[in-house]
């Protein structure tokens, strides 16, 4: 992985075998990022995406290991406990155009993966809402 800060944003580059919050999780520490929004796009071969039932209260995850495009990756950097929280959705389409989608779990980077950091200042915290059974944002301080 490689970066480079212009004024709040981080510019980053993720290379081959990486992977993708692995890497947001190296950097975010490394640089005391707190608060922020993440995107990207790029190439990846491995990934596993879920969708979490509120019903059931758990999540469903799909692991997809063929080369695919991600086609929209947000998402937010936070914190819970005072550590390091990322919460990101990724979409990536297959050679058919087919598109899978949901909450990241994980993906390795196949060729590459171009992220922009917006940081913003402060901190929001993440406490789990029991009704819900997530990790929400806590505006209670």
């Amino acid at each position: 992985m490689h970066y480079r800060k212009f004024g709040n944003k981080y510019y980053v580059r993720m290379d081959r075998g990486e992977e993708i919050l692995s890497q947001l999780k190296v950097l975010c520490e490394h640089e005391h990022i707190t608060l922020a929004e993440v995107k990207a796009l790029g190439a990846i071969d491995d990934f596993s995406v879920g969708l979490f039932d509120v019903a059931e209260k758990k999540y469903h995850v799909n692991r997809f290991t063929f080369p695919a495009e991600i086609v929209s990756l947000w998402g937010t950097v936070t914190t819970k406990d005072g550590e390091f929280y990322a919460h990101v959705h990724m979409s990536a389409g297959d050679k058919e155009g087919r598109v899978f989608g949901g909450h990241l779990n994980s993906a390795v980077v196949s060729a590459t993966c171009e992220m922009i950091i917006d940081v913003s200042e402060g901190r929001i915290e993440r406490r789990l809402d029991d009704d819900v059974g997530l990790n929400l944002f806590d505006f209670t301080d």
